[in-house]
């Protein structure tokens, strides 16, 4: 149980929580909400000892371990697996004390390091570790390698599977999911659903917490909040008390009128009645929504296309990649105008390949690819944020983009995107993730573009920037390409789905929640062909099935007789700590017992390891195996 009496919380001279009381249950998983500077971070801190309360108290059980992201992850060399499995100190605090304990020869410690380490289920946890791994992206033969071989975002991962193997009792989740892709946001979602501790989440990612947590800790003006129920629930409960204080239904029926006119358009279309309906659900959404958001402080709108060139980009059989190397093929759609189009696809399928290259930022390795005449595309990614001018500050950018503007206009536009007073004077390096990104879509907004090719926009906006971006897009007169893995964000937004997978783009026909059901079943099962073929091409299919088991079958067989052998010997392991366990063994007539015993019990941890890598290294061949035959 975690409990806050009569707190008061400073970050510098800003009073962040007063007089705030709460009671949070053990087994609970909390979604913490609030305007950025709120401080949902800072409290975190005080969570972990970090920071002090400035009055009132905070208790928790002194026995109970914390686990929370690291922010950064420094260029080791040592393999990203064993980097994660270092987040469980209880795991590496027994196999030290094992290790001491057999430096010294000490049977009694020796004895109860291997009890702990029983307790701890120590010689899963390697599997477990690669098993978290494989969710989060990390394919099994990058596993090993060097942390510092991977990027910033991919460390980020790394420190969240940290987090999820350590054994701790309370989790401490900060906007886990910025770095994933929507495959790796669902394994997520399933993993904290089944997890046993308590979490406590800060996340802007509204389906998200929807389906992880079952309270919602609102911060306000100084003061705590607690709600029963997912993200959903506390919005309606919220929007029921705003819509007593000012005339927010207006904002909702205009929200609702774009959505309805879709509805109305394409419901008895039938290649578009499962958007409709898509869009109906979206629509339910938005009628909770909107009154909650209607005093969020973020508005924007693109402004009107010069010109809408029909088609704007046709493509026709283009092979899309990078040099040499062909990433998709035969792609063939146009994009118009009215298009609304959102990108699905696993992770390192070629979305943002695809993206770059109706950017124009990759040349088509072939087919026809026109571009209309005169088009405007604004292009948002991640890289691009990045690349902002460190030492520029946000009204020198908004100058240079708008160079007739007076000193007003500019700060005014710049206070639509949550840049007031000095932040508009402040250097970009001083500015969070979320106020680069905020930077980058009010520069993007002033290129009047016709057609917005959009990849991840809504990583690190918080929840009232997200529905100011929602807002804008639904009521913008161009184009949009988006991918996205706020699944709200593309509910309200697009049109039409396409599936980027296999080498190939394609049309999906489904909504979102089909897409979860394929990318769930797709990860349990290796991808085949449809069986819908000629009886000599299924004949053909069994014949090269019954080939491929009978190559993997070699590999299958001494992978299984290794691991019956780590299995005798771990029962053998067992007995023998067993009995050194015996309290009786210790007297001084059984010393030359306890020294078998204790020769027997190194003998076999050596072999165990032994038996343990060559397992190990068994099993990674078949996996190659089984990956080059699929």
């Amino acid at each position: 149980m975690i409990q806050l009496e009569s707190l008061r919380l400073r970050r510098g001279p800003d009073i962040l929580l007063d007089h705030a009381s709460i009671t949070l249950h053990g087994g609970w998983k909390i979604g913490l909400t609030g305007r950025n500077g709120c401080g949902k971070s800072s409290l975190f801190s005080l969570l972990c000892g970090q920071l002090e309360p400035d009055a009132g108290s905070l208790s928790m059980p002194a026995d109970w371990r914390l686990a929370i992201m690291a922010q950064e992850v420094p260029a080791l060399d040592q393999p990203a697996i064993d980097y994660v499995l270092d987040g469980n100190t209880p795991l590496r605090a027994a196999e030290k004390a094992l290790r001491d304990a057999e430096a010294s020869g000490d049977g009694m410690a020796i004895g109860h390091a291997h009890e702990k380490l029983d307790a701890l289920n120590a010689w899963s946890l390697p599997a477990r570790a690669a098993e978290v791994l494989a969710g989060l992206g990390f394919a099994a033969d990058t596993q090993r390698n060097p942390v510092a071989s991977f990027s910033g975002g991919w460390r980020m991962r790394l420190n969240l599977a940290r987090v999820l193997l350590a054994d701790a009792d309370l989790l401490l989740l900060d906007e886990p999911t910025n770095h994933l892709d929507l495959d790796a946001v669902l394994w997520l979602q399933d993993w904290l659903q089944q997890a046993p501790q308590t979490l406590l989440l800060i996340s802007h990612d509204r389906d998200f917490l929807d389906a992880t947590v079952g309270h919602i800790l609102h911060i306000e003006q100084q003061s705590l909040t607690l709600y029963s129920g997912n993200y959903s629930a506390f919005e309606r409960q919220r929007a029921e008390r705003l819509a007593q204080q000012s005339q927010v239904y207006e904002k909702q029926k205009a929200q609702a009128a774009h959505l309805q006119k879709f509805i109305d358009r394409f419901r008895a279309q039938a290649t578009k009645a499962r958007q409709a309906q898509s869009r109906l659900k979206a629509l339910a959404k938005l009628e909770l929504i909107a009154p909650a958001h209607a005093d969020d402080g973020f508005s924007f709108s693109f402004p009107k296309p010069l010109k809408l060139p029909n088609p704007m980009i046709d493509l026709v059989k283009v092979q899309c990649g990078y040099g040499d190397s062909i990433i998709l093929r035969d792609v063939s759609f146009s994009i118009r105008p009215e298009t609304r189009l959102g990108l699905l696809g696993p992770n390192g399928a070629g979305k943002s390949t695809l993206i770059k290259t109706l950017a124009t930022q990759l040349a088509p390795l072939g087919g026809k690819f026109i571009v209309g005449p005169e088009l405007v595309i604004g292009y948002f990614h991640q890289q691009q944020v990045d690349a902002l001018p460190q030492d520029k500050t946000a009204f020198a950018l908004m100058q240079l983009a708008q160079p007739k503007w007076e000193e007003l206009q500019v700060r005014k536009e710049l206070g639509r995107f949550g840049f007031h007073g000095d932040d508009a004077f402040a250097e970009v390096k001083r500015f969070s993730g979320g106020e680069k990104s905020r930077l980058a879509l009010a520069l993007l907004v002033q290129q009047k573009p016709a057609l917005l090719l959009l990849d991840e926009p809504a990583n690190h906006l918080d929840l009232d920037m997200r529905e100011a971006l929602t807002m804008a897009l639904q009521e913008f007169e161009g184009a949009v390409v988006l991918v996205s893995h706020d699944r709200h964000l593309l509910e309200t937004t697009v049109d039409e789905l396409v599936l980027v997978a296999n080498g190939t783009v394609t049309e999906w026909d489904g909504d979102l929640d089909d897409y979860a059901r394929w990318l769930r079943e797709r990860s349990k099962q290796t991808a085949s062909a449809s069986g819908d073929g000629s009886p000599s091409d299924n004949k053909l299919k069994r014949q090269q099935a019954a080939q491929k088991r009978a190559n993997l079958r070699p590999l299958k067989q001494a992978a299984d007789k290794l691991e019956k052998q780590l299995e005798k010997l771990q029962q053998q392991l067992a007995e023998v700590e067993t009995k050194l366990g015996d309290e009786a063994l210790y007297q001084p007539n059984q010393k030359s017992a306890l020294n078998d015993l204790i020769s027997r019990q190194g003998t076999l941890r050596k072999q165990c390891e032994s038996v343990e890598v060559d397992w190990l290294d068994a099993m990674t061949a078949l996996e190659e195996a089984e990956q080059a035959d699929s």
